[in-house]
């Protein structure tokens, strides 16, 4: 599932496009972030088939082993262990993770160097080592060692980066959100399990109205409140503080007056934590200040009324 967080950041960065385009249709910029959010959802597909590349990679280098002139006896009696592991195969004959990828035109068969590198990235890891040196055939085991493939080597891959640039510009900064769902995924995986249960598009179905109202609402108030904003930074120039952070304060602002179900606090956390990683240093300790400043103004004013259970 699609985290709020993850819609937020969304829905800043469509803003940031919108506002930098100077676009007259905000009915476009909705259709870009409306765009971007199902990529996410199918880089989830795209990276569940990952594994299973990988296990058909090492099982085609046995078998040209064996095709040698002189092979070996490791070459004619391969350990066949990561070949046959059993989560990879209930992967690999997944009918909800093959027909998504199917429908969506998702494959990794135009990056057969991305799948030889990832392979013996693994196969130099001390968990692989471990594993392939395990008498040990288990489905515990098994998955144990697919989890810890997906946890391990791909969010610092600057390579598997290149080819998901390549492939979409809509999937910039989505890899370790989508990797924290595929894990999530994997870690509900049962031996009885039939199929993959994969995880719904957003936890809930309103999720992608927020998102839509959430960039619509900012969009059309930004003006208004960048203003409002500037009440509380007259230490600084207005102009001169990131725009980023302008775009951060301002979305935020938008939810806090917008959305009556989502306390102030949950609103406060994360856009001090996307401020952490999407702007400058001290941005989240900049935002942070005017942010409770904004709240205790628009409290206030009224302009803040939360309803709802567990709001206080």
């Amino acid at each position: 599932m699609i985290s709020r967080r993850l819609l937020r950041i969304k829905v800043i960065k469509a803003l940031y496009a919108h506002l930098k385009s100077e676009s007259d249709s905000l009915a476009a910029s909705e259709k870009t972030l409306v765009a971007s959010i199902d990529k996410t959802y199918d880089l989830y597909f795209h990276l569940l088939s990952l594994i299973t590349e990988l296990a058909r990679y090492a099982e085609e280098r046995q078998e040209t082993a064996k095709r040698k002139k002189l092979p070996t006896f490791e070459d004619l009696n391969p350990n066949r262990k990561f070949v046959e592991n059993s989560v990879i195969e209930l992967l690999s004959r997944s009918d909800a993770v093959n027909d998504y990828n199917a429908s969506h035109k998702l494959s990794w068969s135009r990056f057969p160097e991305l799948i030889k590198t990832l392979f013996e990235q693994l196969e130099r890891s001390d968990y692989y080592k471990k594993y392939m040196a395990s008498p040990e055939r288990s489905f515990r085991e098994d998955l144990s060692l697919v989890v810890d493939f997906y946890s391990n080597e791909l969010e610092e891959s600057e390579m598997l980066e290149d080819v998901l640039d390549e492939e979409s510009i809509l999937w910039n900064d989505d890899l370790g959100f989508v990797l924290a769902m595929v894990v999530r995924t994997l870690s509900g995986i049962r031996q009885s399990h039939r199929d993959v249960k994969v995880l719904p598009e957003f936890k809930n179905p309103e999720d992608l109205l927020y998102a839509k109202e959430l960039f619509a609402k900012a969009a059309l108030n930004f003006d208004a409140h960048l203003q409002y904003i500037e009440k509380f930074t007259r230490n600084w120039d207005v102009e001169r503080i990131a725009f980023m952070d302008n775009l951060i304060m301002v979305t935020a602002m938008t939810e806090l007056t917008s959305f009556p179900s989502i306390p102030v606090k949950v609103t406060l956390d994360e856009y001090i934590e996307i401020a952490k990683y999407y702007s400058t240093s001290a941005s989240s300790t900049f935002i942070n200040g005017v942010l409770d400043k904004i709240v205790g103004s628009l409290t206030e004013e009224g302009r803040i009324n939360k309803s709802g259970r567990g709001l206080i």
